[in-house]
């Protein structure tokens, strides 16, 4: 089997990839230099050429809410035009077995919690990410009506937030993880006497280290269809991941500040956007499937602190 890895240079693919040449696995890769997946040409000529047996699609644009707000138009149209060529250039080539992973914003911002998989279509969008969770629900869509109409065996995975090492921990386009972590990091080392954070505090979110994701996107490839066929329908394919539990983002605050050693003052800017106030992912699919995560909230955060400090000059650039 040879696995093509789309977008391993980013934290979720760099995992995955790791996770299969921890198994002995060969794996394709491609930089953006060499392959650019918006080309859909291109995409064409590298799927004919190396003929993948699998191929993980964990390339995307991605970032929080500023990002979301910054750039609508390159989101939703970046993600769809890779989404559009590696999926259909994977028929084309004959790929036996394809992962997508999407994002937990895909499900409406008022659906009941926990979020499960038949959520998705019930409701509005969360505006200050709409265009992303779009061209999210599109790529799920687009797995489904493959599989509807040619047979393929295109599956999707939702992961929750993810955070660990290799995060992009820019200081204006990055997620909360990896935001507060550098904040929290730069503060402490100037002994500051504040850290100001976006919003109340009070959102509640869930939190999954890379490594669980890396091992759950393997586990969901090892299972036969029938078993991911159990679970799932033809118009309601997608497995969500997560940790289970959620955190309000004042104690997610509070926890990064213990870790990192900031010792001052914590306050949060409520002009700020808060997002949805809830978003925490029902696992009981996969769960009945065998797949548990392994690392705690604080345990996965202590890891990527500890990957931030030892790849700080890199990291102010990822």
């Amino acid at each position: 089997m040879r696995v093509y890895v789309a977008g391993h240079g980013g934290m979720v693919g760099s995992a995955i990839s790791r996770a299969f040449e921890h198994r002995g696995q060969e794996v394709l890769t491609r930089t953006h230099a060499e392959l650019d997946l918006t080309d859909g040409h291109a995409v064409a000529g590298f799927m004919q050429a190396e003929r993948p047996d699998m191929v993980i699609l964990a390339a995307a644009k991605v970032g929080g809410i500023h990002a979301n707000n910054s750039y609508p138009a390159e989101f939703i149209h970046q993600n769809l035009m890779m989404e559009c060529n590696v999926i259909h250039q994977a028929f084309a080539a004959g790929v036996s077995r394809l992962l997508f992973l999407g994002s937990s914003c895909i499900y409406p911002r008022a659906a009941a919690q926990p979020l499960a998989e038949e959520a998705l279509l019930t409701g509005a969008l969360e505006p200050t990410n709409e265009p992303y969770a779009i061209a999210k629900i599109a790529g799920i869509k687009l797995c489904e009506s493959y599989n509807r109409q040619y047979g393929t065996d295109f599956r999707s995975v939702m992961p929750t937030n993810l955070y660990g090492p290799g995060d992009n921990f820019h200081p204006e386009n990055s997620h909360v993880v990896p935001a507060l972590i550098r904040r929290f990091t730069e503060a402490a080392a100037r002994q500051a006497d504040e850290v100001v954070v976006w919003g109340t505090g009070t959102p509640r979110r869930e939190f999954l280290h890379v490594q669980d994701m890396a091992e759950a996107c393997l586990f969901v490839l090892g299972l036969s269809e029938e078993e991911y066929r159990s679970v799932t329908r033809p118009m309601c394919s997608h497995l969500n991941v997560g940790l289970g539990e959620d955190i309000s983002i004042r104690d997610l605050a509070v926890m990064i500040a213990g870790i990192t050693g900031f010792q001052g003052r914590i306050s949060f800017d409520e002009s700020r956007p808060d997002g949805t106030m809830r978003k925490l992912l029902d696992i009981s699919k996969l769960s009945s499937l065998g797949w548990k995560p392994t690392i705690a909230i604080r345990d996965g955060l202590e890891d990527a602190y500890r990957w931030f400090v030892d790849h700080q000059n890199q990291a102010r650039h990822l």
